[in-house]
């Protein structure tokens, strides 16, 4: 990963404006957006396109990106890749962005949240995200498909979406350093994955309650954690699942688990769980990606 600094520049600043924050030049930075976790978001009126508070939440989610943007550039980054990752992909309003970032939109994609995630990015950032579907606390906490899954495993850890990210990331070296939501996911993404720094916006009272902040406080907040995270870009390690890695899926219900044993590669471990054994996070996204997809009758 890239690390230029500007010596002569920094103390030319020190010398006339006082101390500042050090930057990185031509920094290369990655976010993933989720819904979920944006400010003052608790249940389907909000995350939907048929929610009658949908349109309104799409400009919180787009300005809380926009938040991470511009907290980034202040920091030195010149290119950012933006993947829409909530629902179906279609949530951020193009036109509120700015004009020389690019954006990952709609599915199916094989990366899935972290589409277009290589190894010359720098860092990867976390906004809007939940907590996983075996966590007790959080708003509308589920892993993937809360319709239709109660477990993901990875090399024998319980996973939630922010964890497997980022070992997809990791895959390409490239560390988390910051993640916006409510506060469970905040701990749970620290705990699994490990340091990075964490906008809580909003604190859990239940799957569809939540005492929260106020949309242009949370602009500050992720503004304020994304420049602190890209100011210690050295204290970052990526997460790393070491291959080949075991992947386990629980359904919420039995026949899924039946046809999927049918795979040559998948093994069915219980009534409702399938094992697969993927090379590397690439191929359990791969396969992540198909299970969660496909279906028979899909067009065109």
């Amino acid at each position: 990963m890239k690390r230029v600094t500007m010596p002569i520049l920094i103390t030319a600043l020190l010398m006339v404006h006082g101390p500042v924050a050090a930057q990185a030049d031509g920094l290369k930075v990655y976010i993933s957006a989720d819904m979920e976790g944006v400010v003052g978001a608790v249940t389907s009126d909000q995350l939907g396109p048929t929610g009658f508070e949908y349109e309104r939440f799409r400009r919180f989610m787009t300005a809380e990106v926009n938040a991470a943007i511009t907290a980034a550039r202040a920091m030195g980054a010149t290119e950012i890749l933006v993947s829409d990752s909530h629902g179906n992909g279609e949530n951020l309003l193009m036109e509120e962005l700015p004009a020389d970032i690019q954006l990952i939109r709609s599915w199916p994609r094989p990366l899935m949240m972290m589409e277009g995630i290589d190894e010359t990015f720098d860092a990867a950032i976390f906004i809007g995200y939940h907590s996983s579907t075996t966590n007790t606390q959080g708003v509308r906490a589920h892993t993937i498909s809360s319709a239709n899954l109660t477990s993901i495993r990875l090399n024998g850890t319980e996973m939630l979406e922010a964890s497997i990210n980022a070992a997809i990331a990791g895959d390409f070296g490239v560390p988390v350093v910051m993640i916006s939501g409510d506060d469970a996911v905040i701990e749970e993404a620290q705990r699994v994955i490990g340091d990075m720094e964490g906008a809580v916006v909003k604190w859990a009272l239940g799957f569809h309650s939540a005492r929260t902040i106020m949309p242009e406080a949370s602009y500050a907040l992720i503004g304020e954690k994304v420049r602190a995270a890209l100011g210690r870009l050295d204290d970052f390690e990526p997460y790393v699942m070491s291959g080949p890695v075991e992947l386990e899926i629980t359904f919420k219900n039995y026949m899924p688990a039946e046809v999927m044993a049918y795979l040559p590669n998948v093994d069915r471990v219980d009534s409702h769980t399938i094992r697969f054994i993927g090379a590397d996070m690439i191929e359990v996204s791969k396969f992540i990606e198909f299970t969660t997809n496909y279906a028979v009758n899909i067009t065109p």
